[in-house]
């Protein structure tokens, strides 16, 4: 019986992963988030409250603060650690936009660089919108 409490909540954990998205309001703007496959970007904090869904933001019509993590591997350092096991990194990513717009699709795309990352925000035309700011990274 005790083991089967943690395993109910690991399927619907799960199963939460694997639900559908939500249909895209046309009163919001809604941020798809993209990086390589080997990698990870979740949406965390929407105008520092914590996101339930880690998956895409949708914002109000104004200016929004996102936070994201960016989870990637990066080899296991130099010299006698050159054969090392790569260590996964994770960043946490700002980023500041004043002009979101009601119906309107944005695309948040993250990239490793070395230990750090970079990331920017795109609107339908792939236009630069917003660079993002690493706050920190680390092994955490």
């Amino acid at each position: 019986m005790r083991a089967l409490f943690p395993m109910l909540i690991s399927a619907l954990l799960l199963s939460a992963c694997a639900s559908p998205l939500p249909p895209h309001d046309p009163t919001l703007a809604w941020v798809d988030l993209y990086t390589p496959a080997s990698d990870l970007l979740m949406a965390d904090e929407l105008d520092d409250k914590r996101l339930n869904d880690g998956r895409y933001f949708q914002v109000s019509p104004g200016a929004h603060e996102l936070q994201a993590r960016f989870q990637f591997d990066t080899p296991g350092g130099g010299g006698a650690d050159m054969m090392a096991e790569p260590r996964q990194m994770t960043c946490e990513i700002r980023v500041r936009y004043a002009d979101f717009a009601a119906g309107q699709r944005y695309h948040l795309e993250a990239r490793a660089m070395l230990m750090s990352a970079q990331a920017w925000l795109y609107d339908e035309q792939r236009t630069v919108l917003a660079r993002g700011e690493v706050l920190r990274c680390g092994t955490f």
